[in-house]
């Protein structure tokens, strides 16, 4: 159904945000591009909680792409699940707007600061997860309650190819 896309931005290019008061970071165009193609499977959870699963690339349930901005994601939600009534219910209401990532630096660069802190810029990364949390690191992405029509497009796809496999005795 429409009205369990969530979906917005996990990650936005250029935005800066200071990590454990150490140094600021920002994400490069282009920092997921690699990983976007070559990695097979990228889960998206609540607050970071592999528990907590909330759909996945391979299962048809998540969708990424890169674009202008950063990362978009959109995400149809199993209303049937604790985890995905907890999602549909917080970010329905905005207590959960925000977005966060879970990586591993692949390629970086550094700029002293002057007189604020160290710069890094992550510039190519290995995505694991994509997460929906109150706290975001970086406060600028999004996640809304909505309709995607690519979400729905796919799912009414899957839905037929199964009845058919159910008709033809293929469970």
């Amino acid at each position: 159904m429409a009205g369990n896309v969530i979906s917005g931005y996990a990650a936005r290019f250029g935005d800066e945000t200071v990590i454990a008061g150490e140094f600021r970071e920002r994400l490069a165009p282009g920092a997921f591009t690699r990983t976007l193609r070559e990695r097979p499977d990228v889960t998206a959870l609540l607050d970071h909680d592999s528990g907590r699963v909330l759909g996945r690339t391979t299962a048809g349930t998540l969708t990424l792409r890169e674009d202008r901005i950063g990362l978009f994601f959109s995400l149809d939600v199993d209303p049937t699940t604790p985890e995905g009534q907890t999602a549909l219910g917080t970010v329905g209401r905005q207590d959960v707007k925000g977005c966060s990532f879970g990586f591993r630096v692949q390629s970086e660069a550094w700029t002293d600061g002057g007189d604020k802190l160290p710069l890094r810029t992550l510039t190519d990364v290995d995505l694991f997860e994509v997460t929906l949390t109150y706290n975001p690191a970086y406060p600028t992405t999004s996640a809304s309650l909505g309709s995607d029509k690519a979400a729905s497009a796919a799912r009414r796809v899957r839905e037929k190819a199964e009845r058919a496999m159910r008709l033809r005795g293929i469970a």
